[in-house]
């Protein structure tokens, strides 16, 4: 092809996705010829106004082995654009170590952030070649460092360095009284991951003396220490699943959903590791659910998880004292990996570990599975592939300002860890999607046909018995029955809207208070025009006292939509799962004196994979109004169950809420009875769990051939 037909392919495509995927055709050019013209035409990219295409060019330069070329791609750490040097950092850990480049990747790992992530990462791929100019570096770097924080990033990049030469001052720093509790708590933790130093059993012991932070952290580095890998063998008996979602505080009672994080993913992890394990056909004896929590329940899980020899059981991993959102964890990778992989030891045998997210928990988790030989199963979605074309094609998101979008969202590195995960994973979970094939070959660039035997679509599953319970009691008390406790909550919060509110609908939306998830898009289309004359709003989901940064930005632009709550707009907070089904079902019935029949439900995200709290209020026998792409386009007939429509678009939004409330206004049993069998024979989170059972048992099994063949090779035991 030639470096300069690759870059007009980048150049010319017509899509930012698809210009994204052809960056890799430019950096195997560019590694194909490299030379003078080469590099010349690199720096075209470089210097232009295309950001998408400079990003590519940076990427291109770390697959030229050339001095040349090295000097380029170290010297855009200095480049006045945040983006090319945040890619930069991340593009010089495909190069043999860089002293020139060290003080300046150190500078960004002190600076912090996504790009100091990417910086770190970087100097540990080069820590095992130039340990010791490494951690004179660092030291140095220290020396001159006041500000707590930058330290503790600091110290624990000096942590990485495996060398013994690091080993002294983590020792030193651990100690040190007068030293920052976030500087001593990262020296301690890489401690924990130093074998052979008679000092650090020492040091750690007397720690764990102690009380507070100090303490906890130090009895979790002993544990570090003492852990003993366990060797993989072949397995007569029952499967052991991992599967994590670090952003959720995930509990058996689900008392957290729609918290910060705490989404479907959290309600869909607990009912699936119940349900793995209930079902004897399919072949898991034991469910390891991980997820974040604080660092004495971490030491706690670790007593159950190695004792436990089946059911469903959790390990949390401390991260941070305060939760973060997800878009903010990314320099908590180093922090994850040590909290799975001292989970996945004390499991172990581990058969298997379900990935679902292109996170820094499966950012993480894929390199401790690397290490300690687990296979992976990998749920992989158009995400954000789905997200950079919508926004694209509207235009809200262009060549000339990619970069600047990239160094909030991580569109490149989120796309290409979808691909790394992917295409390392035993096997691939797909969803349901109106053109799955496409979808996957023109925005992932998965083929799914060329070896089917290695993907299978799962559609996910809800537990239609929470359902059916809460529309019992709802039916009840609209004919006269007294109020649950649930729904004499969201009575309690109806009676708060102006009396002339009362008697007028309700539409009712359940998520994370995230932008993608669109609710403030929702009140926005609402309290614009004239739904919000026809029917109140509730939304539930968010921490309302104590928003994350994403929630704060949402509740913000709610705010300013309705300036006065008492007009129809409810923010209930997070509630539970099991109360937001009853709300769901009273939406439907009504409650007497307060709202009438014929409420709807509205899923206003920009993207959604699947949609578990659609498929719940489908159940519950709501009308609904879905997003016409991704999940719901599978199993929402359109001018039937519910409306679909694209959800992005306020006005689009409202027009399909309106048609939902106009259908939902006209009982239609058939209607109600269609989608409730739906559900029913298709997505339950047992259904789920049976398709999941093939899949599981299957990877075990290819796994446990290929221990068996490896340790046959000259008697090399490999396991």
């Amino acid at each position: 092809m030639g470096v300069q037909t690759a870059l007009d392919a980048v150049r010319d495509a017509p899509g930012i996705v698809e210009a994204m995927r052809l960056a890799d055709d430019l950096a195997f050019e560019a590694g194909r010829d490299p030379g003078v013209r080469t590099l010349r035409i690199l720096a075209s990219a470089l210097n232009g106004d295309d950001q998408v295409a400079a990003i590519a060019a940076v990427h291109a330069l770390a697959e030229i082995f050339d001095e040349q070329a090295a000097r380029m791609l170290t010297a855009l750490l200095s480049d006045e654009r945040a983006t090319i040097r945040e890619h930069a950092a991340w593009a010089l850990g495909s190069v043999l170590p860089r002293f020139d480049a060290m003080s300046r990747l150190i500078a960004l790992v002190a600076a912090g952030g996504f790009t100091g992530m990417l910086a770190q990462r970087t100097l540990e791929k080069w820590s095992s070649t130039a340990a010791e100019t490494l951690a004179v570096a660092l030291e140095t770097a220290l020396l001159g460092e006041r500000e707590p924080s930058t330290r503790a990033r600091l110290t624990e990049t000096l942590g990485l360095v495996r060398h013994a030469i690091a080993t002294r001052p983590l020792l030193e720093l651990a100690a040190d009284r007068a030293e920052h509790e976030e500087v001593r708590v990262a020296a301690i933790a890489a401690l924990g991951q130093r074998r052979g130093a008679p000092a650090i059993p020492a040091l750690l012991e007397d720690l764990v003396s102690g009380d507070g932070r100090i303490a906890e952290v130090a009895r979790l580095a002993l544990i570090d220490l003492d852990a003993v890998p366990h060797p993989r063998v072949a397995r007569a008996d029952g499967l052991t699943v991992g599967q994590l979602f670090l952003h959720a505080d995930i509990d058996p009672a689900l008392a957290s959903v729609g918290a910060g994080d705490n989404g479907g993913i959290a309600t869909l992890l607990v009912r699936l590791g119940d349900a793995l394990v209930a079902d004897p056909t399919t072949g898991v004896d034991r469910v390891i659910t991980l997820s974040r929590g604080p660092v004495p329940q971490a030491a706690e899980d670790l007593l159950e998880i190695g004792s436990a020899t089946s059911g469903h059981v959790y390990g949390r991993v401390p991260l941070l004292p305060q939760p973060v959102p997800s878009a903010a964890a990314w320099p908590l990778r180093v922090t994850a990996r040590r909290g799975i992989r001292r989970i996945l030891r004390a499991a172990a045998p581990v058969d298997l570990l379900h990935l679902r997210m292109a996170d820094v928990g499966s950012f993480a988790a894929a390199d401790v599975a690397r290490e300690l030989g687990i296979p992976t199963v990998f749920t992989v979605a158009p995400d954000p592939h789905a997200v950079i074309r919508s926004l694209d094609r509207s235009g809200a998101l262009t060549r000339e300002r990619f970069g600047e979008v990239d160094l909030v969202e991580h569109f490149w590195f989120r796309a290409r860890l979808v691909t790394s995960l992917a295409s390392n994973a035993a096997h691939t979970v797909l969803f349901p999607r109106p053109d799955l094939q496409r979808d996957m070959a023109q925005l992932v660039g998965i083929d799914i046909t060329a070896h089917p035997e290695r993907h299978t679509i799962v559609a996910e599953g809800v537990d239609l018995a929470v359902v059916d319970r809460a529309a019992d009691a709802a039916r009840a008390h609209a004919d006269g029955g007294v109020a649950p406790g649930a729904i004499a909550e969201l009575r309690a919060l109806v009676e708060q809207l102006a009396p002339e509110r009362r008697g007028l609908p309700l539409i009712v939306s359940l998520g994370r208070l995230h932008r993608v998830k669109g609710m403030a898009t929702l009140v926005e289309a609402w309290a614009s025009g004239p739904l919000r004359d026809r029917a109140n709003l509730v939304i539930i989901g968010g921490e309302l006292e104590h928003p994350s940064l994403d929630e704060r930005e949402q509740l913000d632009r709610i705010h300013a939509a309705v300036p006065d709550p008492s007009s129809g707009l409810l923010l209930a907070g997070h509630r539970p799962n099991g109360v937001a089904a009853f709300w769901l079902a009273a939406a439907r019935f009504g409650m007497p004196g307060l709202s009438p029949a014929g409420g709807v439900y509205v899923c206003a995200s920009v993207k959604e994979e699947f949609g578990i709290a659609l498929l719940e209020a489908m159940a519950t026998g709501l009308m609904v109004v879905a997003p016409d792409g991704g999940g719901p386009a599978t199993y929402v007939q359109d001018g039937v169950t519910g409306v679909l429509t694209q959800t992005w678009d306020p006005v689009r939004l409202e027009a399909g809420v309106t048609s939902a409330l106009d259908a939902a206004a006209q009982p239609d049993e058939d209607r109600v009875r269609a989608a409730h069998d739906m559900v029913r024979t298709k997505f339950t989170i047992q259904a789920m769990a049976t398709a999941l059972g093939p899949v599981y048992r299957g990877v075990a099994a290819e796994e446990e051939a290929l221990i068996r063949a490896a340790n046959a090779v000259d008697g090399v035991a490999l396991s």
